[in-house]
């Protein structure tokens, strides 16, 4: 019954992918302009030649190298932070100001800002970090904070080690949270870290390709670009979860 509904669940999205695709092409031929918007066959042909070019591996690879960097910088440092404002409280209330900050600024200020602090090269790197350590902060202290108070009693009154908590009472009370935040922040990391390039166009960047395809009205590069974003971003957070999944053997 489960594998049935699986095949189901797939169905039915690859079939609102293809009325997705159908109304794209519809809209396209309507407004028959392929400066405004081009045809998902016009962008599948670019997608089938623009892997040729000599410096797209190079410009996919910067990108990825930057935003992954981030990610997982600002992963480490929300778990490390998390633990400790679960340890000390004064530490909590240290952290408070700058988390909601970080929150509420929107990424076009801070990327502005870091402008001034960094170069553009390392631009996608911080920004990314600073999108994901809030929320990865936030998930991992509250998952702390539901760990069952008379399993951790009871730990306490049969002197458990620290290594068996952690691993049979704190990990399975942590993973959820922490695999709902790593799946979020992944794909969120990837939108941050290709905005930033955009503003700073670090040479050699996905950014810098689709702030160029908008100057020279290249929307089939615009859109294949895009395309090419949106299936690292997918394949990033699946890889993100798979591991995370791994670590805390859910």
């Amino acid at each position: 019954m489960n594998i049935n509904k699986k095949i189901l669940n797939v169905i039915y999205k690859v079939l609102a992918v293809m009325l997705a695709l159908i109304l794209w092409e519809i809209a396209a031929l309507k407004i028959d302009s392929p400066i405004l918007l081009v045809t998902p066959v016009q962008v599948l042909g670019r997608l089938f030649t623009i892997w040729h070019e000599p410096d797209f591996a190079g410009t996919v690879w910067f990108t990825m190298y930057h935003i992954v960097g981030g990610f997982l910088a600002g992963l480490l440092c929300g778990i490390i932070c998390a633990v400790l404002a679960y340890i000390c409280k004064p530490v909590e209330y240290i952290l408070w100001p700058w988390m909601v900050t970080i929150k509420a600024v929107p990424v076009a200020s801070f990327v502005v800002i870091c402008l001034i602090w960094f170069t553009a090269k390392n631009l996608s790197v911080f920004i990314a970090f600073l999108i994901v350590v809030p929320v990865i902060y936030q998930n991992t202290l509250t998952g702390l904070r539901s760990t069952d108070k008379g399993i951790r009693e009871m730990a306490d009154v049969f002197h458990i080690p620290w290594i068996r908590r952690i691993r049979y009472i704190i990990m399975p009370q942590l993973s959820p949270y922490l695999i709902s935040a790593g799946r979020v922040t992944a794909g969120m990391a990837w939108k941050a870290g290709v905005a930033a390039e955009i503003i700073g166009m670090p040479k050699g960047s996905v950014g810098q390709m689709l702030y160029m395809s908008k100057i020279y009205l290249d929307t089939d590069d615009l859109l294949a670009w895009t395309v090419i974003i949106v299936v690292l971003s997918v394949i990033f957070e699946k890889l993100v979860v798979l591991a995370l999944k791994a670590a805390l053997k859910k």
